[in-house]
């Protein structure tokens, strides 16, 4: 397995089920409510979901350029400013929508070795607050950029949850399930 092949279609794949979380969570509730959960946290210190979305968006596409050793486009520095004051202007739903997509068509069009240019070389990953992380391109991709993802799509789940949009795990693994062998559907699933 290449780096592309891993990181490529785990983000498409998670960032799909956000949306599609999303999606239940208006048909769920009154708009105004739905709409409202952008402004949701887990806990006062933490960023609300419209921060999550942006975030989630920002460590699917932070690869692209990062592996390829090229510099971050506006579009990544614009949803990280929008998502630092995501408290104060959370934006709308279809702009969460948006930036899903907007996403997931920049990783569409990555060819199949498209991170994997500079595997084996060593990184320089340095953080806004002064950390710098010596890593290579495959430690990189597993142990930054994965894990950061799925912090920010975990939480976004975990506070719609908590604001009782009714998802479930089978909500969080829907890309599971073309993989299911026929005839092996729990009772009651069809």
């Amino acid at each position: 397995m290449n780096i592309t092949s891993v990181l490529v279609p785990t983000y498409i794949q998670m960032l799909d089920a956000l949306s599609s979380w999303l999606k239940l969570a208006q048909k769920q509730l009154p708009e105004a409510e739905a709409q409202a959960l952008l402004s949701a946290r887990l806990a006062p210190d933490m960023f609300p979901l419209s921060t999550q979305i942006r975030f989630a968006c920002v460590q699917a596409l932070e690869p692209i350029y990062r592996l390829r050793h090229e510099p971050f486009p506006p579009l990544i520095m614009q949803m990280l400013e929008e998502g630092r004051h995501a408290g104060e202007k959370p934006g709308t739903l279809e702009e969460a929508y948006d930036r899903i997509d907007d996403t997931i068509g920049m990783l569409g069009l990555l060819p199949g070795n498209g991170l994997d240019l500079h595997a084996g070389e060593p990184l320089a990953h340095e953080l806004p607050n002064g950390m710098i992380f010596d890593l290579y391109a495959e430690q990189y991709a597993r142990d930054w950029s994965l894990p950061q993802f799925y912090f920010h799509v975990v939480t976004a789940y975990a506070i719609l949850r908590n604001h009782h949009v009714q998802i479930g795990k089978k909500d969080y693994v829907a890309h599971m399930f073309p993989y299911l062998r026929e005839g092996h559907q729990p009772p009651g699933h069809a």
